[in-house]
Formats: structure tokens, C-alpha cells, sequence
């Protein structure tokens, strides 16, 4: 005791000025490195000493010492009564059992460590970035180059529908078992190899990806893996595996779209004249993807045992049930028609559809149990198909883009070379690294065990997202080769079919603001879910633990981000050394500003921020780019720190920052706290002076625009995994084939146009002058004829389709439907 004594005495022989600022310093290294309480109180003794405090002044502070730090006095002098006032005013929000069910689905992954403030960066970059294995890329390369090459996306779009022989090839080659373990007669892939499956079929035919991905994820068989009886999973596996069966789930309603909760389809448990026990159904269900033809039905529904033959409780919940479509009451047969996209998508009614009790999915256990099967399988799928999806049509996009620039020309030059055209090929360039690293970061941890609902959720919004805006600046630099539909046009179909996946899975709107941050925050946060809870179970001990902890936390984040707002994140540490230890530390700072933030916002509304949407949806998208430069730093590392990507790179990590900064200040100018809305004005001032980004240079988007443009080993990286049609006359090997000509014919046009220059030949088009330049020895045979060809291709690719009358008002493909050529499967005509 002396010697600390004598060590506080020695603050009274400093100066005054000297001892505050001092107190400062100390108070600053102790928030920044999170100090524990007892360090605090030693502080703010020596604090006293140096300001030569009174002796009441130390009796006062040793009294708050004590209380604050001896755990049974502060809990019942201090803890207990604001856990009373805040129960007394409902600060913080009530949690329904229904919404309880969907917090807690899944697990709390890399998006914990963002939630932190403190992330470690470390974990962030050991994490999972897997290959496929030998057998996965087998497939790959094998049925799924088959299949790509068995269709065209035209002839889909026209015939509205797959031949005979495209059913009968993804029966055969399991591709609806790709999720069902080889014990059932499934390929057993990992959710990497699934992922890749989908993005390579999306890149060649959009409801081909569909139709495949959608029996592979939330669905009968997903539900049996996980929750399904010994004797369901033996009777259906085996048959979903080979296509024998042909799943649909049917969970949405006209009342019950992303509030699925609201459902009111309905089962009664009533005892047969047999004896056993048997569920009526009756229910109107829509936009069930591959319903009218499928042959077992996935249903949610409330399920009511006003018997109590099951159990105590009368209305048990939301449950889930296997249903053969040939059951009498189920209507199928009819479709929906979404925006013209051939895949099937269609209603489902059931009027008294009488099944056996143990058609629940688990059997009796399983009843009431559907709502969190549901948003477990969901808090996985999420990860998976649209995000696929959307990565397959970037990867098109930025290979098309690149080949079409480099061949188009406008006003005698390739439009490649505009700037104009170059600000949106950044974007989706740069938009397809960042969305390709997210894939594979986020399935690695799907792989690992994960169930990370926040983050998939990340991924189904964003992937959606961009994917739109990948699509909208293809479609404005290709022009009228984007709004001439055809075999030639490559985006019509998705240009048409992207709202379709913005709605899916949860509308993105609500996605956004409800489930990124509106579950986020509660779920991923290190204290807020444990306060709420021992709130509600009015447990004081934990609500103290928590309490102070999240106090503790709160300090620690201001420090942090006021530190490393000043220092712009130079404080932090970075796991790396080269270009990437910069964005590590920008993480860090972000991280710390979101964490911070997000107390503000939760001390500021409480319950009430379930209805702040907008702000909601700021947080939102500070916590999606957190984790999506998260991913595309462990994507740039994991790869080799390939120089050649480093603009794709650069200019995702660049974007990914500058959205927070946007984010952030939509936060501070519209985030209310009574007394101190200046105080957020003022930080939202030092935003934009010292901004955490700014957009991604012209300088930046010009390299990113270039390495499109240029063919070779570098471009394939960018597009790997999509599917490379060998046909000269696809549409996109029309594209590279013209792009491998002008390449090849590059130094003959230098040579043109010099001698155009020199005015040694006229200034005409360069195929009506090759025969004169070879003449005139300009240009060698070979180099004349290598001219020609080139010219001649460029004109091919830029052209878009055409019809006579009678063939545009029936559309009709090349092998008409009912030719004896193909047929419709026998799906098709139910």
C-alpha cells in the first residue's frame, strides 16, 4: 500500500497543466486498450492526487470505487433499479417467440468480430477460402460443361422450357442431389462446389440455374438432412437424388410474403375411423418455384390440435410436412408468369388434403418445430444460390463487356477508350472481384460449419444488388445490341429476370433494414441480446454482467474510433505486410465508428429501432461493406497477392469504403439524441473532411477497364468458373473469337493508319482499303487477308438479330417445339 501510495504521490509534484494533460493521455491508452475497471479506479486516484483534490472528494470517490466494482453491492444498489426503469418504460424491444426463433437461427460468425469494434483481423484472414475438390471439378468440367453446352438461354427464352434430353441429363447426372450425402444416392458436394455449379449454369442460362438450384436448397431435402425421421429420409433421399422426385416447398401466401409468419395456411390433427392420427390441410400458397411439376410438396402451415391428441397445447405453430402432389384436394397446374422467364413458378391450393400425421418432417416431434427449420435452412441457402447466381452474371458481363469494348468502334475509335465507357466497366469489374471473393469467403465458412444468418444474408442482398447495376451498365455500353432481343443479345434475359431475384428469398428492401442490422444488432452484438434477455427473464446477475460490460465496451469503441479517426487507422495493426495493410487498418477504424455508432443508435431508440428503417438500412449497409472488404482482403491474400488483379483489387477495397463513408453520414445527419444532435453534426463535419474513402480514382477505373480489354491468363482469373462457349457463333464466342482477330491484327491497323496519316491512302474503312494497301505494299498478303477477316468479324459481332414478321410473332427456334426433333418433357404438359 506504501508503495502505491508514494507512486500516486508523486502526481502532486507536477504542474496542473501537466497533470491534466497527463490524465488525458491515461485516460485515452486505457479506452483505446480496453482497460478493466480496477485500472480506472487506480487512475482516478492518481487523477486526484494531481489536482490536489480534497479528503471528502477521496472518501466520495472510494465510496463509487467500491460500489462500481464490487459485484453484489453495484448489482442491488445500482443495477437493479435501471434494470427496473428500464423494464418500467420497455426500453429496450420485447422479443416474440417468433422473432426469438429467428435471432437465434443459425450461429454468429466473422460478423461478431465486425460487431466488436476490436475485430481480429487475424481470424478475419485464417479464414477458409477452399478449392474444390478433385471430384467437384470433375463435374464441373464434365456434366456441367455438358449441360451449359446442351442449351442456349434463346432457346429456353422461346420454347419456354428444357427438351427431353436436358431433364433427362440432370436426372441422370444427379444434378438435384447435389446436397444429399452418397449414402442416399447423392453427390454429397460441399456447399463451395454447389455455389460454383450454379454460378457457371447461371452464366449460360439463367432459369437453368433456377431449376437446378432450387431442389438443392430450402426445400424437402434440405429439410430431411437436417430434421427428417430415419424412415422420410430413407423413402424420399434416394428418389430426390436421382430426380425421381421432384420437390417444391410452398411457404409464401398473398398475405404472408417476407412476414411468413403471418402464414395462414392450416392443419388440424384429427383421429381417422381407423384409429391413427392424420392431419386436414387446406391452404393457398404462391410462387413456388417447379410446383407444377413436381410430385412431393414441402408445406408450412400452422398446425392446430384442438384435441390436444398430440399434446397439451391447441395451437402448436408454424410446421412443416412432405405432401405427394397426387393427393386428393391439391390443386396444381397452373403458372405464373415472372416477367416472361421460362422457369416454372406457380400457385398451389389445398382444400381438406387429408395426410398421415407422420407426414410431418420429423415426425410428431417435428411438430411446431417448422418456423425454426425454416430460418436455420434458410440462414444457409441464403449464402448460396442467389449470390451464385449473381456472381455467374457478373462473370459474363465483365468478359462480354471487355470483348465488346475492345471491338466496338465509335467515331473510328473502340469504345473501349472513351472514359465514359470506362466508369461503368470499373464498376462491373470491380463489383465481380469483390462479389467472387464474398462467394467463396462466405461458402468456406458454410463448409467449416458455419450458419451465419447475418452474414448470408449480406450476401443474398448485396450479390442482388449488384448484380442489378452489373446488368443495367452492360446493357447501357452495349446499347441497342442490350434491347435487341435474340440468340445474340446476352443480357436481355437477365436485364428482364433481375427483379426476380431482388424479391426472392426475402424482398432486399426489407432484407436490408430487418435483418442485416435490425437482427444484426441484436444477434452479433458482444451484450445487447444478453441484456434484452435478462430482461425478460428478470435475471439481475446477468443483466449486471452485460451491463457494465457493454458500458466497458462503449468507452473502449469511442476511444478506438476517435483515435484512429485522427491517426486515419495508423494505430491499428494489420496481419499483412504490401498494399493490402492499408485496408486492414481502414477495417479496423471502420469497425471501431460502426461499433460505437451502433450503441448510440441503440441507447437513442431502443425498441423503437425496429421501426427506424432508414437509419437501420444505413447500419446495414456499414456492416455489408465491412464484410465485404473483409472478404476481398482474404481473397487477395489467399490468391498470391496476384499483381495483375491488383487494380480489380484496389478499386473494390477503395468502393467498399467509400459506401461506409456514405453510409456513415446519412447516419450522423439523420440520428436523433436529444441535447447532443450537434455533437453528431459536428462529427458528421469531421466525416467529411477526414472521410474514411472517397470513390475509386478515374486513374484506378482506367487500369480496371484496360484488364478487361486485354486477353490472356489474367482475364481468365477474373471469369473463371463461368461457362466459355467454343462456338463461334454464340454469342459470346462470337465476341472472343472477333477479340483474338483484332489482337492478332493490332500491328497491321497501326500500319494503316499511319500510311492514312501520311495520307498514302484514303481515309476510308479499313476492309475497303486492305486490297489497296497490300497493292500499294503497306501491308504484306497475310496481313491484308488477316484485315479482311478481322473487319469482317467486327461487323458479324456488332450485329443483332433479326425476324421476319411470321417468325417474330411465333418466336420460333430453330428446332420448333413439336418438330419430332425435341419434345417437351412430360412434366411440362401436366
Amino acid at each position: 500500500m506504501e508503495t502505491i501510495m508514494e507512486y500516486l504521490g508523486f502526481f502532486s509534484d507536477i504542474p496542473l497543466w501537466a497533470s491534466i494533460g497527463s490524465a488525458v493521455v491515461l485516460m485515452l491508452i486505457l479506452g483505446y486498450t480496453g482497460a478493466p475497471l480496477w485500472l480506472w479506479a487506480i487512475a482516478g486516484y492518481a487523477g486526484l492526487v494531481g489536482l490536489n483534490a480534497p479528503g471528502w472528494l477521496f472518501i466520495a470517490y472510494t465510496v463509487l470505487v467500491v460500489v462500481f466494482n464490487i459485484k453484489p453491492i453495484r448489482r442491488a444498489v445500482v443495477s437493479s433499479p435501471i434494470m427496473k426503469l428500464l423494464d418500467a418504460i420497455n426500453f429496450l424491444p420485447k422479443i416474440s417467440e417468433t422473432e426469438q426463433t429467428a435471432i437465434e437461427a443459425g450461429n454468429v460468425w466473422v460478423e461478431g468480430e465486425l460487431f466488436s469494434g476490436h475485430p481480429d483481423m487475424k481470424r478475419i484472414l485464417n479464414e477458409s477460402y477452399p478449392e474444390l475438390n478433385e471430384e467437384e471439378q470433375a463435374f464441373l468440367d464434365g456434366p456441367v460443361e455438358a449441360l451449359c453446352n446442351m442449351v442456349t438461354d434463346w432457346d429456353v427464352m422461346v420454347r419456354k422450357g428444357f427438351t427431353d434430353e436436358v431433364w433427362e441429363f440432370m436426372r441422370d447426372k444427379k444434378f438435384f442431389g447435389l446436397i444429399i450425402p452418397k449414402k442416399y444416392g447423392g453427390l454429397e458436394f460441399s456447399a463451395t462446389a454447389h455455389s460454383a455449379i450454379v454460378a457457371k449454369l447461371a452464366s449460360r442460362c439463367g432459369p437453368l440455374a433456377t431449376t437446378v438450384m432450387v431442389p438443392n436448397s430450402l426445400g424437402p431435402a434440405e429439410l430431411l438432412l437436417h430434421y427428417g425421421t430415419d424412415e422420410q429420409k430413407d423413402h424420399y433421399l434416394p428418389k430426390l437424388a436421382t430426380g425421381e422426385e421432384m420437390p417444391c416447398f410452398g411457404l409464401t401466401e398473398p398475405n404472408a410474403g417476407s412476414d411468413a409468419g403471418s402464414m395462414r395456411s392450416e392443419g388440424v390433427v384429427f383421429k381417422g375411423g381407423d384409429g391413427e392420427l392424420y392431419l386436414r390441410l387446406n391452404f393457398e400458397k404462391r410462387y413456388i418455384t417447379l410446383a407444377a411439376i413436381s410430385t412431393v410438396i414441402g408445406l408450412a402451415f400452422n398446425l392446430k390440435d384442438p384435441e390436444h391428441l398430440i399434446g397439451e397445447e391447441e395451437n402448436r405453430g408454424i410446421t412443416c410436412a412432405l405432401i405427394p402432389s397426387e393427393t386428393e384436394g391439391v390443386e396444381l397446374g397452373r403458372r405464373h408468369d415472372p416477367l416472361g422467364i421460362p422457369f416454372y413458378n406457380c400457385p398451389i391450393n389445398g382444400k381438406d388434403v387429408v395426410v398421415p400425421l407422420d407426414a410431418i418432417i420429423g415426425g410428431k416431434d417435428g411438430a411446431g418445430n417448422g418456423w425454426r427449420m425454416l430460418m436455420e435452412s434458410l440462414a444457409v441457402g441464403r449464402g448460396i444460390s442467389l449470390p451464385a447466381q449473381s456472381v455467374g452474371g457478373a462473370k459474363v458481363a465483365t468478359r462480354a463487356i471487355g470483348a465488346y469494348t475492345a471491338i466496338r468502334k465509335q467515331f473510328g475509335l473502340n469504345i473501349g477508350k472513351f472514359e465514359g465507357i470506362e466508369e461503368p466497366m470499373a464498376r462491373i469489374g470491380g463489383y465481380t472481384y469483390l462479389m467472387e471473393a464474398a462467394r467463396r469467403y462466405t461458402t468456406g465458412g458454410l463448409d467449416s460449419g458455419q450458419k451465419p444468418a447475418v452474414v448470408t444474408a449480406i450476401a443474398k442482398y448485396n450479390f442482388t444488388e449488384l448484380g442489378r447495376e452489373i446488368v443495367n451498365d452492360a446493357m447501357d455500353v452495349v446499347g441497342g445490341a442490350g434491347i435487341s432481343r435474340g440468340p445474340r443479345n446476352i443480357f436481355s434475359s437477365s436485364y428482364t429476370a433481375m427483379p426476380i431475384a431482388i424479391t426472392v428469398e426475402g424482398a432486399n428492401i426489407l432484407t436490408r433494414t430487418l435483418m442485416i442490422f435490425g437482427q444484426g444488432a441484436i444477434r452479433c452484438h458482444p451484450y445487447a441480446y444478453n441484456e434484452i434477455d435478462a430482461l425478460m427473464n428478470k435475471d439481475a446477475k446477468k443483466f449486471d454482467d452485460n451491463f457494465w460490460s457493454h458500458i466497458g465496451h462503449i468507452i473502449n469503441n469511442k476511444v478506438r474510433a476517435f483515435l484512429l479517426s485522427i491517426t486515419r487507422g495508423r494505430l491499428a495493426s494489420s496481419p499483412v505486410s504490401g498494399p493490402a495493410a492499408k485496408y486492414f487498418r481502414k477495417l479496423a477504424w471502420a469497425s471501431a465508428s460502426f461499433a460505437f455508432f451502433t450503441d448510440i443508435a441503440l441507447g437513442s431508440y431502443g425498441g423503437a429501432l425496429k421501426m427506424k428503417e432508414k437509419i437501420a438500412g444505413r447500419y446495414a449497409d456499414v456492416l455489408s461493406h465491412l464484410y465485404l472488404a473483409s472478404s476481398t482482403l482474404k481473397r487477395f491474400e489467399a490468391e498470391g497477392r496476384r499483381e495483375a488483379d491488383r487494380p480489380y483489387f484496389e478499386w473494390a477495397m477503395e468502393y467498399n469504403f467509400w459506401r461506409i463513408q456514405q453510409a456513415f453520414e446519412g447516419i450522423l445527419r439523420e440520428i436523433k439524441v436529444p441535447g447532443l444532435s450537434w455533437a453528431f453534426r459536428l462529427a458528421g463535419l469531421w466525416g467529411r473532411l477526414n472521410p474514411i474513402g472517397t470513390y475509386p480514382s478515374d486513374k484506378l477505373g482506367h487500369k480496371v477497364a484496360q484488364a478487361m480489354q486485354t486477353r490472356g491468363e489474367d482475364r481468365d482469373h477474373i471469369t473463371a468458373g463461368m461457362f466459355h462457349p467454343q462456338d463461334k457463333e454464340s454469342a459470346i464466342g462470337r465476341y472472343e473469337h472477333t477479340m483474338e482477330l483484332v489482337e492478332k491484327a493490332w500491328p497491321a491497323f497501326k500500319k494503316l493508319y499511319k500510311a492514312i496519316k501520311a495520307k498514302e491512302l484514303p481515309k476510308e474503312p479499313y476492309l475497303e482499303i486492305a486490297d489497296l494497301a497490300v497493292e500499294k505494299g503497306i501491308l504484306s498478303k497475310e496481313e491484308g487477308e488477316l484485315v479482311k477477316e478481322t473487319e469482317e468479324a467486327r461487323n458479324d459481332a456488332i450485329q443483332v438479330d433479326e425476324f421476319t414478321l411470321e417468325e417474330y410473332l411465333h418466336e420460333t427456334p430453330k428446332a420448333p417445339l413439336g418438330d419430332g426433333k425435341r419434345k417437351a418433357p412430360k412434366a411440362a404438359l401436366t
